[in-house]
């Protein structure tokens, strides 16, 4: 199984590409947002790869980080999401993105990808709140300031908001699962609440 391809760019269209690895062209499919990343051809590129075997084929699905190959497995491991519809979603969203829309149930964020529709999108919000890839940033899940309305000068997360989402995260809980249940914990304390009084409401919401 291939996991990496590090050659020079030789060919792109539409979704794909052609990577050159020492003379020889592999076939890769990509997203929008990847292959717009891409160099020119001729430029070096470094690719996480995931391999999808059928019957009738073997095909390479291309990805700019461990990171977002993760989130596509996520994905497809939702039902009614398949690669063309996953890659949709990346090609729309960055990791980063669909973290936040994930941790704070924006389903109007995740339907905007194509062949997205509101019942797959609510899909997605649902099935994946639990989880999130192992090397997920925090920050990124966590810069959701503005949304929340607890944004500081910078559009970042309190530090009070992070210090609560850490120690959830501390006590066993996923990273989006955290993050939301903190996000709903702000949207009913008074405005500076407390790190301590996030992490005792954020509990009640886990325990919903």
């Amino acid at each position: 199984m291939i996991g990496k391809l590090k050659g020079l760019v030789d060919e792109t269209g539409p979704d794909w590409l052609i990577v050159d690895v020492n003379g020889v062209g592999y076939l890769v499919t990509c997203s929008r947002r990847t292959l717009e990343a891409l160099p020119e051809p001729g430029g070096l590129v470094t690719l996480a790869i995931e391999t999808k075997v059928s019957e009738d084929a073997i095909r390479l699905i291309g990805f700019t980080s461990d990171l977002e190959r993760d989130w596509f497995r996520l994905l497809v491991s939702v039902q009614g999401v398949g690669t063309r519809v996953a890659l949709g979603v990346l090609g729309t969203l960055t990791p980063a993105d669909l973290a936040r829309a994930i941790a704070l149930e924006d389903k109007k964020a995740v339907s905007a990808a194509p062949g997205v529709g509101p019942k797959v999108a609510a899909r997605i919000v649902a099935e994946l709140k639990d989880k999130a890839p192992a090397s997920t940033n925090l920050n990124a899940v966590l810069d959701v300031g503005v949304a929340l309305g607890v944004a500081d000068a910078a559009g970042n997360a309190s530090v009070s908001m992070r210090d609560a989402v850490s120690a959830l995260v501390n006590l066993g809980y996923p990273q989006v699962q955290a993050a939301s249940a903190i996000s709903g914990a702000v949207k009913k304390l008074e405005p500076g609440a407390s790190a301590e009084q996030l992490i005792r409401q954020g509990l009640k919401e886990l325990a919903r």
